[in-house]
């Protein structure tokens, strides 16, 4: 991180800036803009939740308002606002663009691009940035903590039970298959797709996966072709595994990749798991491979839209497991997502970031 001094404005405002952005009030908020216009500290709009020591650090070195994108407040300050601090569910597009003529920024907390237009952001010049790593260790976990779910049933007793009962717990739970008996296919090589696939090699699985990319020698992810893992074509991935793991980006491509037509050439018994996008699954047609498959389990934890309403198709269903997009969900992997609050400031200081997004191939 440069270690540039902050401007002296900045160390003259910190009694006037808030502890934590949430407690800001509007006294504190005219102070600022009764400062002559070069004096004033830059203005985030912070959309969506973030960590409070990355909060605290931001707003130490700007005015950082926290308005939820569908407020008046933000609708307000959208005009003047010099960058936008967003997470999941703040869209960014021409609209939204349109009445932004000072912004120079749009930080992602977390990874996926997909609720910013990359092109339209281009086309302002406005920088995008975002924290391509920082959950990768989370969503590998979530994926077998979600597998593990549905294949070693379990429980944990809090009272002592008569020996018959033992004797029954024991003889319910077994468990019919175990992740070493089963082929593993990953579609998506990227970071956590690789991620997962290492995992998969660990605990004894067949490994084969399906990418876009023919990976260089020497990078992390033909490592994984050495240890085991083995490049198959699509349809011979969906054909052969067992469990079907989606790490695919957010390319037009994908949309619906996972179709009535793909899914017809997955075993019965297949286990899918989602924790890519929600919109690379048909969820019609996923619905009608479980009915007519009773065997076959989707393990969701994306989905489109979000949050779903009663009309989804896959609600109900016994062999469909739906998460409200908790992958991400630690403490840790939040953090590092708040964190790019210091590529955000980069952009601010005419310094380049260390995480610029790029558009994504059509």
């Amino acid at each position: 991180m440069s270690q540039r001094r902050p401007r002296v404005w900045t160390l003259l405002l910190v009694d006037s800036i808030i502890e934590h952005p949430d407690a800001r009030t509007c006294k504190q908020s005219r102070q600022m803009s009764d400062l002559p216009r070069d004096m004033r500290p830059p203005l985030v709009l912070q959309t969506e939740h973030l960590d409070d020591e990355p909060a605290r650090w931001l707003a130490e070195r700007c005015r950082l308002e926290v308005t939820p994108s569908d407020s008046p407040r933000f609708n307000e300050l959208l005009p003047h606002a010099d960058a936008l601090l967003i997470r999941t569910y703040t869209r960014v597009n021409d609209a939204l663009l349109d009445r932004a003529p000072k912004l120079r920024c749009v930080a992602r907390a977390g990874v996926g691009l997909d609720n910013v237009d990359l092109a339209a952001c281009a086309r302002r010049g406005v920088a995008v940035v975002s924290t391509p790593a920082a959950n990768t260790q989370a969503v590998v976990e979530y994926v077998f903590a979600m597998l593990l779910d549905v294949l070693r049933p379990r429980l944990f007793l809090d009272k002592a039970v008569a020996p018959a009962d033992w004797k029954r717990l024991r003889t319910e739970l077994l468990a019919p298959r175990q992740l070493g008996d089963l082929s593993l296919g990953v579609l998506g090589l990227g970071r956590v797709g690789s991620g997962v696939a290492r995992v998969g090699l660990a605990f004894g699985m067949r490994v084969r996966y399906h990418d876009l990319i023919d990976f260089p020698p020497g990078s992390p992810q033909a490592t994984l072709r050495s240890a085991g893992a083995e490049p198959v074509p699509l349809d011979e991935l969906l054909r052969s595994s067992d469990v079907l793991s989606l790490h695919v980006d957010g390319r037009r491509a994908n949309r619906a990749l996972i179709n009535a037509q793909r899914l017809s050439l997955c075993k019965p018994d297949a286990i899918i798991l989602n924790t890519s996008r929600g919109f690379v699954i048909d969820p019609a047609a996923l619905a009608d491979f479980l009915i007519a498959n009773k065997a076959a389990s989707a393990l969701l934890d994306v989905h489109e839209p979000e949050p779903f309403d009663a009309t989804y198709p896959l609600l109900d269903l016994p062999n469909a497991h739906l998460a409200p997009h908790i992958a991400a969900a630690t403490a840790t992997a939040h953090r590092n997502m708040s964190w790019v609050v210091r590529d955000l400031w980069r952009v601010l200081q005419g310094e380049p970031p260390e995480h610029p997004a790029s558009p994504e191939p059509a």
